[in-house]
């Protein structure tokens, strides 16, 4: 039997546990900021044609899993693949909103010298409740249009204003980098657009016939593409060029026709995922927080029975029998309905994992059909594509007879 000589003392630090427990109950509330509002600029009348720019948007870099086991339920590889060609192609559609570009594309990733405007993005954080990504932006002359991160936090009811291809619930990190991207288009001369542009095509035709167009392009004082000289505008090599070009767009239109098809498909299982695992991380975080609020009333009422029980004398003692007696019990009641909580916390962390299993199904990569040969969209598409522009300039020298690239 413990034997206590200054109850008095033993007060404060029970007080003292208690207080901690409480202080871990009062930071499972904590949440992290929302972002206000933002509203996508729109091209007030129709831009002239030498302003609008192509834009070429790359695959993104599929973001890491969470390495903590509480941030990372539901969360799978194959969902981050999904979601990292879900947000490019979510983006094209956002910038071809605003009318201020030309034509938006697309890509696998990879080398693209040949784009007007590239833009290159990763996945930093996903998880229903905040979108956290990395985008940056390139024009064909090297000059950096953005280096940024953007990062969303949203709560469930955002998951009640999205509109199917048009409106997503975290489109205010959309907005943010067409706004980002419009604002810097707009700050350029329309010489330099068309600069970009000619250096652009020049870059293609380099690819294409290294040996012809390769001295047109050079690089100035800080690695920026300049043009050294423009071939005639009826230049027969130049034209043939030009010509294999819009087979190159015409290819890239159809491999975007399936990137959309993808993400038109891929829309409402990411949504309910998002959506569900909101929620179910929100349920869990209030069961975790009720657990922890029963705990420390159940664990407060026995240590308030324990001071009781020490700090008064014997008369006390005997008059407050039954009320020391009623706070043990319902204490200890209460303290195991907080124990019971986590239990059913097992529950939500089931239906996590059950969420991801039910998306990977629904998600499934589509297999495409593109030159006589089937292929996967989300593993084969880079190295179709690669194979496309080896096809370009295999055509384009039987066409001219000029010497072979190198493999």
């Amino acid at each position: 039997m413990m034997c206590i000589t200054n109850p008095g003392r033993l007060l404060p630090h029970l007080l003292f546990t208690l207080c901690l427990l409480l202080t871990g109950c009062t930071g499972l509330e904590q949440r992290g900021d929302i972002d206000e509002s933002v509203a996508l600029d729109r091209a007030a009348d129709d831009l002239p044609e030498d302003r609008l720019l192509n834009v070429w948007i790359e695959v993104f870099e599929e973001g890491p899993t969470p390495t903590k086991e509480e941030m990372a339920r539901g969360i799978t590889p194959e969902i981050r693949k999904a979601e990292a060609r879900f947000i490019p192609v979510h983006l094209k559609k956002t910038l071809q909103q605003t009318a201020l570009w030309g034509a938006v594309r697309v890509l696998p990733q990879g080398e693209h010298p040949s784009a007007e405007l590239l833009v290159r993005g990763s996945v930093l954080a996903s998880d229903g409740e905040q979108l956290k990504l990395h985008v940056t932006a390139l024009d064909s002359t090297g000059r950096q249009w953005l280096d940024k991160e953007y990062r969303q936090v949203v709560e469930g009811q955002a998951y009640d204003r999205i509109d199917r291809g048009r409106f997503d619930a975290f489109q205010d990190v959309y907005n943010a980098i067409a706004n980002d991207l419009a604002r810097q288009q707009q700050s350029l001369p329309s010489n330099t657009l068309i600069r970009i542009r000619q250096v652009a095509e020049l870059s293609f035709a380099a690819e294409m016939a290294p040996d012809v167009f390769a001295d047109y392009l050079g690089k100035d004082a800080v690695d920026h593409r300049t043009i050294r000289r423009l071939p005639a505008l009826d230049d027969p090599m130049l034209q043939r060029v030009l010509i294999i070009r819009e087979r190159d767009y015409l290819f890239v239109d159809t491999l975007n026709g399936h990137y959309d098809a993808y993400y038109r498909d891929l829309w409402e299982p990411y949504a309910n995922w998002r959506r569900f695992r909101s929620e179910e991380a929100t349920s869990l975080r209030e069961i975790e927080r009720q657990a922890m609020t029963r705990k420390v009333l159940g664990i407060g009422a026995v240590v308030g029975a324990i001071a009781l029980s020490m700090l008064g004398g014997r008369n006390i003692q005997v008059r407050t029998d039954s009320l020391r007696n009623l706070m043990i019990i319902g204490g200890a009641l209460v303290a195991k309905s907080g124990f019971d909580k986590d239990s059913e916390k097992q529950i939500h962390i089931d239906a996590l994992d059950e969420l991801s299993t039910s998306f990977e199904s629904e998600a499934s990569p589509m297999v495409v059909e593109m030159e006589g040969e089937t292929h996967r969209l989300n593993g084969s598409a880079e190295s179709q594509y690669a194979k496309w522009r080896k096809l370009l300039q295999r055509i384009h020298l039987t066409e001219t007879g000029l010497a072979a690239v190198p493999d």
